[in-house]
C-alpha cells in the first residue's frame, strides 16, 4: 500500500544518508532572522567533497521546504557555496528544512550517480531584536542610541547588570545614558521587556573629565563661596549624583551636589566652618578623581 509521506515523512526520509558520505554539507544559515519587508530570507549552503572521483561539475544542490524541492544557485562569493532566497508563506514566521545534494562519482571509466542529505534545520524570523549601538564607548552619563526592532515604552536597558535611563522614541529606537560604572572597563549591555531580554552589544565606559571651580578654597568661619560642577555631557533624566567626601567634616558646610537632568553644571554654595584645612573629594563613578584642597581660618585672622 502506498502512503504519502507529507512534510515530516519526506523529513524523515531525508535523514539517510546515501552515497557513503562523499560529501560535507555545512548549513551556513543563522537559526533566527530579522523579520525584513520583502519576508524572503536567504539559504546558504557549503559542499565540500572528500572524494577525487566526485565530478564537480555534476554537484547539484537543492532545498526541501514543505516538501517542495527547490535548486539552489552558486554563491556569488565563495567558492563551493550555494544560496537560495527563500520566501516565507504570509502569517508564518519558521520553516523547516533540510539540503539534498545529488552528484556524480566517475570510477574505473564508469560514471555513477549519488546523493546525500543534511539533518533537519530550522528558520525562525524575529520581530524583536537589538541591531546595534550607536557608539562602542563613552564616558560615563553619555546619552547612546540603540536601534532595532518591537521596542516597547516598558523596555529597559541595562549596562552591567545597572539599570540605566531609557528613552523609548520609536518601535525600531530607544536611548539610554551610561550610569556611573567604573571606568576603563568594558559591559555587556542587555534589553529587558515584558516578554524576553536581549543582548544589545558591549559599551566599553571612558573615564570622563568633570571640572570643579575654584581648584582650592580658603574661606573664613562663617563665609561662603560657590564651587561649580561642569560634566563633559548633559545629565541624564534624573540628574547625576556627584559624591563629595572630605577629611575636615567639621571645616566645610556643603549640601549634596546633584547635577539635573539635562544640564551640564550646577553651583554649590561652600559654608566655612571650623578652622581647619583639609582637603574635599571628588570621587564620582567614570571620572577622574578631583582633589580641592581646602582652607577654613577665624573670622578675625
Amino acid at each position: 500500500m502506498r502512503r504519502n509521506l507529507g512534510l515530516g515523512g519526506l523529513l524523515l526520509a531525508g535523514l539517510v544518508l546515501l552515497g557513503g558520505c562523499n560529501m560535507s554539507l555545512v548549513n551556513l544559515t543563522p537559526e533566527t532572522h530579522p523579520a525584513n519587508p520583502s519576508n524572503v530570507y536567504t539559504l546558504t549552503l557549503e559542499v565540500n567533497h572528500r572524494s577525487g572521483a566526485v565530478d564537480r561539475e555534476s554537484i547539484s544542490p537543492q532545498v526541501v521546504i514543505d516538501g517542495q524541492m527547490f535548486p539552489m544557485s552558486p554563491a556569488a562569493v565563495g567558492e563551493n557555496l550555494f544560496e537560495f532566497d527563500y520566501r516565507l508563506p504570509p502569517g508564518r514566521d519558521r520553516a523547516a528544512y533540510y539540503y539534498l545534494v545529488r552528484y556524480d562519482i566517475v570510477s574505473d571509466g564508469r560514471r555513477h550517480q549519488r546523493e546525500e542529505h543534511s539533518a533537519i534545520h530550522n528558520l525562525a524570523v524575529v520581530n524583536r531584536y537589538a541591531l546595534s549601538l550607536e557608539v562602542d564607548r563613552a564616558p560615563a552619563g553619555s546619552r547612546v542610541a540603540l536601534v532595532g526592532r518591537g521596542f516597547s515604552r516598558s523596555d529597559q536597558v541595562f549596562v552591567g547588570g545597572e539599570p540605566a535611563e531609557t528613552v523609548f522614541e520609536s518601535p525600531t529606537s530607544l536611548a539610554f545614558f551610561l550610569p556611573a560604572l567604573p571606568a576603563g572597563r568594558t559591559y555587556q549591555v542587555t534589553l529587558r521587556g515584558a516578554e524576553s531580554t536581549l543582548n544589545a552589544g558591549s559599551i566599553r565606559i571612558d573615564e570622563g573629565r568633570l571640572r570643579v571651580v575654584p581648584e582650592s578654597l580658603s574661606l573664613t568661619t562663617g563665609a561662603r563661596r560657590m564651587l561649580v560642577f561642569t560634566l563633559p555631557s548633559e545629565a541624564p533624566p534624573g540628574g547625576l549624583l556627584i559624591p563629595v567626601t572630605t577629611d575636615v567634616p567639621d571645616s566645610v558646610i556643603m549640601p549634596e551636589v546633584i547635577v539635573p537632568a539635562g544640564s551640564r553644571s550646577v553651583n554649590i554654595p561652600i559654608e566655612g566652618g571650623s578652622p581647619g584645612s583639609g582637603n574635599l573629594y571628588v570621587e564620582a563613578a567614570g571620572f577622574e578623581e578631583i582633589i580641592i584642597p581646602v582652607t577654613i581660618r577665624r573670622g578675625d585672622s
